[in-house]
């Protein structure tokens, strides 16, 4: 039987990266996101591929939205094997005393709390029959606060500390978790940053060549593929040219 991998977020960007890689690696998916015509077009994709594929239509921030939906599984798609807490954003880039309540709830009730309420619905799950493996998305931002950050920087702080946690809460089991730290990633991350400008996006990446997608899926792969013995704590994954959240080498003549 297919192991399952429970992606959240899995619409765009570095989870639907996920999705694909985990589908070529030869996995079963049950696949979250607030957008159901996304979903199903995804569901399509990998249906031609042989991949079966279970759809849970919700956002991670309405806890009972959420524990409805993962409670709606039956049969094998209650055996998840991986869980993959990938759903977040960042909202803006002012200062925090000048940035809008509603952002920073947006921000703490995604990137923390939802995480948080997906790892409560489905490690017990895992804890009972003593295998899985808890894949959680941070950030370099969770390493060091940079202008503009502060709250997003301070929820992947906390997506850190949340992993930490855990793995300690898990030791005496077989479950893993593992923390992945991306630093410059061209997706739609920034154009919701920017509230859907996509030339302030794009100027981000221009002279250098990002990270993609694609690039951060292979490394949750790779973690997920690691033996049963082995257990990546933590993967901090960055740019050529970006050595921090600080320095990065732009050349006009690089992309």
């Amino acid at each position: 039987m297919k192991k399952i991998a429970l992606i959240t977020g899995a619409t765009s960007g570095i989870g639907e990266a996920c999705a694909l890689r985990f589908s070529k690696g030869g996995y079963d998916l049950v696949l979250t996101g607030r957008n159901q015509s996304k979903l199903d077009l995804l569901q399509s994709r990998l249906n031609a591929d042989g991949t079966d594929v279970k759809l849970l239509n919700f956002d991670v921030r309405d806890r009972n939205a959420a524990t409805e939906a993962v409670n709606s599984l039956a049969g094998k798609w209650c055996d998840i094997d991986v869980l993959i807490n990938n759903a977040g954003l960042a909202l803006g880039l002012e200062k925090e005393y000048e940035l809008d309540p509603e952002k920073w709830e947006t921000m703490i009730d995604t990137n923390i709390k939802g995480m948080l309420t997906m790892t409560h619905l489905v490690v017990p799950h895992m804890v009972e029959r003593n295998r899985g493996h808890v894949i959680n998305m941070g950030s370099l931002a969770g390493e060091v606060a940079y202008p503009g950050g502060n709250v997003y920087c301070a929820t992947k702080s906390a997506v850190k500390a949340i992993s930490d946690g855990l793995r300690i809460d898990l030791a005496d089991t077989c479950i893993r978790v593992t923390n992945i730290k991306p630093g410059l990633v061209e997706t739609n991350f920034s154009v919701t940053r920017f509230y859907g400008d996509k030339c302030k996006a794009d100027n981000v990446y221009n002279g250098i060549h990002p990270l993609s997608g694609e690039d951060i899926a292979d490394v949750v792969f790779y973690a997920a593929s690691a033996p049963a013995h082995v257990q990546i704590a933590e993967v901090l994954v960055l740019a050529t040219h970006q050595a921090n959240s600080y320095v990065v080498s732009k050349d006009s003549n690089r992309k």
